[in-house]
């Protein structure tokens, strides 16, 4: 009985969302006064409900990553209107786009100039279920974004990482995953761009990098977390069904009739952006383990055999750290 609650209040909102076994509210999140956070993806969706929630919870600085100006400026508008203007100017805006390795390493260094300190990194920004694309370095898009583009990120704030952790504080970073990772092919090897370009429909395409956060999460946590740094921790979160841009308009992509069930059907049993950053929020100011995927609202669960596959997590790393250095020409890396 206590899986079936917990299914439930992992995946619907409003009163559903009550039924877990385990209960965390974004109003339990700690003060985060003198913390300095970066988020990509933060001025939209359970992006900004994540940005929201710690600058309501007097976070000192926070570096958002997106790719818009006019998503930003309307997100700033709200806070400022909501929380009050110093919360808004608490905002460092930066343009990424992390298909665009080269950019993102830039960023990385620009921030890593500009504070002394990073004490949360939100993984957030992701190509949600469409249709298989690839970008300019010809590299599957949903990796690109969902997964390489996010290690390049980590990767280059990772030195900065380590010294505020060294200091006695915990540093906690968590990778947006999905339950839908279990959609990931069954013949995953993580081998060759080859394989990872292959078309493996839309739910494939999503599922196949939501499977690499939770690898990346892991292999993280063996090789960093344990190896020397224990107050650096990463773990992976599923939101649940949120009612976002991904479930409202872009499912219409690659499912323009059926994908009504999702962005209209199921509307009211969905999660508020709110709700879907209730995981995230625990995993960044609360927790003290790492390496665990947790589902909403704060239960750590065991993901798929592929997920927990210590030959699958090599392989993906060993292709992203390959794929990065070659597609950039050196000029951008991955680190651990």
């Amino acid at each position: 009985m206590d899986k079936i609650r917990n299914t439930i209040a992992e995946n619907l909102g409003g009163p559903f969302s009550k039924l877990g076994t385990s209960h965390f509210s974004l109003d339990e999140c700690p003060d985060l006064t003198g913390k300095v956070g970066v988020i990509t993806g933060g001025s939209q969706g359970i992006g900004f409900g994540v940005a929201y929630t710690l600058l309501k919870h007097n976070i000192s600085k926070l570096y958002i990553l997106s790719v818009s100006k006019d998503v930003i400026d309307g997100a700033k508008t709200v806070i400022a209107d909501e929380l009050g203007r110093d919360k808004a100017n608490r905002i460092k805006w930066m343009q990424c786009d992390l298909s665009d390795w080269r950019r993102t390493k830039e960023v990385a260094e620009a921030i890593e100039n500009d504070t002394d300190r990073i004490d949360i990194l939100v993984n957030n920004s992701g190509r949600g279920i469409m249709n298989a694309d690839v970008t300019d370095y010809g590299v599957d898009r949903h990796m690109a974004v969902n997964h390489m583009g996010h290690v390049v990120l980590t990767s280059y704030l990772l030195p900065l990482m380590k010294k505020t952790a060294g200091r006695g504080d915990i540093v906690r970073i968590s990778n947006q995953s999905s339950n839908l990772h279990q959609g990931a092919p069954s013949d995953t090897k993580f081998a060759s761009l080859d394989e990872i370009n292959r078309d493996a429909g839309p739910n494939g395409q999503y599922g196949r990098s939501k499977l690499a956060g939770i690898l990346y999460t892991r292999y993280f946590d063996r090789n960093v977390t344990q190896k020397g740094h224990p107050n650096l921790l990463m773990n992976a979160t599923h939101p649940g069904f949120v009612s976002t841009k991904q479930s409202t308009q872009d499912i219409h992509e690659p499912y323009p009739v059926s994908g009504y069930v999702m962005s209209h059907g199921i509307e009211p049993l969905k999660k508020s952006q709110f709700e879907g950053a209730v995981p995230t929020v625990y995993a960044v100011t609360v927790t003290k383990k790492s390496g665990e995927w947790i589902c909403a609202p704060a239960t750590p669960e065991t993901a798929s055999a592929m997920a927990q596959d210590d030959d699958l997590m090599d392989n993906l790393m060993q292709l992203t750290r390959n794929l990065v250095r070659e597609k950039t020409g050196g000029e951008a890396v991955v680190s651990i």
